[in-house]
């Protein structure tokens, strides 16, 4: 396992935060999201073990600790005695609960998964690829496929643990589409960029 240069500090905040934060579902007796934090430790481990091979940014790597920190603070923080993941940010529908910190999270969360797997695909592409929408397609799918993953692990959570924040069929399409809102983002960004 490689750290590279600038990457410490990323990984000495990711092990307070998630220390922190495991403290606090332990006391709370929050199992669903202590399992959200084994979660994020497989990845901490899967990203050490191919740092080496992928040339992963620092930046991106900021945005995967602070989804991870957006994440732990929207189960484990309250304002006013609503948990963080169900305030309502800005109302925009009053059929469906839009647009709450959740769906943030997705965004940014998803935008950032994106940005992850373009640069795991990156050093497959060859250097004069020209054919960008479809690069686009594969890339923002292999986002996407991250937050089937994630909503995979939100149906366990609801299977293992007797009560659960997670929602239902709406909650987890609304994710869903935020998911794609954040994958998109993230192909403006690689294009903007030309990263």
């Amino acid at each position: 396992m490689t750290i590279k240069k600038g990457q410490l500090p990323i990984l000495i905040i990711n092990i307070v935060m998630l220390v922190i934060f495991a403290i606090i579902f332990l006391s709370r007796k929050n199992y669903e999201f202590l399992m959200y934090i084994g979660v994020i430790i497989f990845f901490l481990f899967v990203i050490l073990a191919t740092n080496e091979r992928v040339n992963y940014p620092n930046s991106v790597l900021w945005g995967l600790t602070t989804w991870a920190l957006l994440h732990m603070s929207g189960g484990g923080l309250y304002i006013g005695g609503t948990k963080l993941y169900e305030i309502i940010l800005i109302p925009i529908s009053n059929e469906y609960e839009i647009f709450r910190y959740d769906q943030f999270v997705h965004i940014v969360g998803f935008g950032v998964a994106t940005l992850v797997m373009y640069f795991v695909l990156k050093p497959l592409l060859r250097p004069d690829i020209k054919k960008w929408t479809a690069l686009s397609i594969v890339v923002v799918m292999a986002g996407l496929g991250v937050g089937a993953f994630n909503e995979i692990v939100e149906f366990m959570a609801t299977v293992l643990v007797p009560e659960t924040g997670v929602g239902g069929y709406t909650n987890t399409s609304l994710d869903l589409v935020s998911d794609l809102i954040g994958g998109l983002l993230a192909m403006v960004i690689i294009r903007a960029r030309r990263l």
